[in-house]
C-alpha cells in the first residue's frame, strides 16, 4: 500500500474518535484544570456560598426577631392605649360628679342665701310696717285729738283724754281693717 493510501486510510478512521494521544493530553489537561480549580476555587465559591447562606438565615432569623418585637410593642401599645382610655373615662366620670356636687352645693348655698335675703326682708318689713304704724298712730292721734277739739269745740291738750280718745279711735280701725280681711 501506498503511504498516501495508508494515510487515506488512517484519516478514514472514525471522525468521531480522537486520536488517543490527543485524548490523553486532554484529559491530563481535564484533570490539571479541575483539580486546580477545586483547589483554588472551589473553598472560595462553598465560602461564599455558606457566608450567603449564613446571611439569609441571619436575615430571618433578624427579621423574626424583629417581627416578634414589634408585635410585643403593638401589645403594649394596645395595654396602654386601653389603660388611657380607662383612666380618661374615670376622670370623666369624676368630673362629672364633682361637677353634680358642686351644683348641689351651689343651689343649697343660693337657696340658704335666698332664705336669709327673704327673711331678712320679713324682718325688715315688720319693723317698717311697726314704724309707720307708730308714726301713722302718732299723726292720727294728733289730726284725730284736734279734730275732736274742733268739732267738740273744746281743747283736748290733757293727755289722759287725748290718747283715750285715739286708743278708741284705733282700735275702731283695726276693727274695721280685720273685717275687711276677713271678707276677702
Amino acid at each position: 500500500m501506498s503511504p498516501m493510501l495508508i494515510l487515506a486510510a488512517e484519516e478514514m478512521e472514525s471522525p468521531l474518535v480522537p486520536p488517543i494521544p490527543e485524548l490523553v493530553i486532554g484529559l491530563i489537561a481535564f484533570v490539571i484544570v479541575f483539580g486546580f480549580l477545586a483547589w483554588k476555587l472551589l473553598p472560595n465559591i462553598n465560602k461564599v456560598l455558606e457566608q450567603r447562606r449564613e446571611a439569609i438565615e441571619g436575615g430571618i432569623e433578624k427579621a423574626e426577631a424583629a417581627q416578634t418585637e414589634a408585635q410585643s410593642v403593638l401589645e403594649q401599645y394596645k395595654a396602654q392605649l386601653a389603660e388611657a382610655r380607662h383612666e380618661a373615662a374615670r376622670l370623666r366620670q369624676e368630673a362629672q360628679e364633682q361637677g353634680a356636687t358642686l351644683i348641689a352645693e351651689m343651689r343649697a348655698e343660693g337657696q340658704r342665701q335666698r332664705e336669709e335675703i327673704v327673711a331678712a326682708g320679713h324682718t325688715q318689713i315688720a319693723a317698717d310696717r311697726k314704724a309707720a304704724a307708730s308714726a301713722l298712730r302718732q299723726d292720727v292721734g294728733k289730726l284725730a285729738t284736734e279734730l275732736a277739739g274742733k268739732l267738740v269745740g273744746e281743747s283736748l291738750e290733757d293727755h289722759a283724754r287725748q290718747s283715750r280718745v285715739i286708743d278708741r279711735f284705733l282700735d275702731e280701725l283695726d276693727e274695721k281693717a280685720t273685717k275687711a280681711e276677713a271678707t276677702r
